[in-house]
């Protein structure tokens, strides 16, 4: 444990953050496979896309990775 009074507010930080971290992944990867089903709705395709968007833009995962989740994810949808 830290003893200097910076390093364990950065602690408290770091867990939190890993906390928030765990759990928008975790939404985002249910997103993602509810997607992918064969019988995606538009809207869950939809949502997918936008939550992989957001979790690149706040580097939460890689925006190549989103970009190729979101191919993955039209061309699941163009061939259904």
């Amino acid at each position: 444990m830290p003893n200097i009074q910076s390093a364990k507010k950065d602690l408290r930080k770091s867990r939190a953050a890993a906390l928030r971290n765990r759990a928008q992944r975790s939404a985002l990867r249910t997103a993602v496979k509810k997607a992918k089903t064969s019988a995606a709705a538009a809207d869950e395709r939809l949502t997918a896309v936008s939550l992989l968007d957001r979790s690149a833009r706040k580097g939460l995962i890689h925006r190549n990775t989103a970009a190729r989740q979101k191919s993955k994810i039209a061309k699941m949808a163009h061939s259904a």
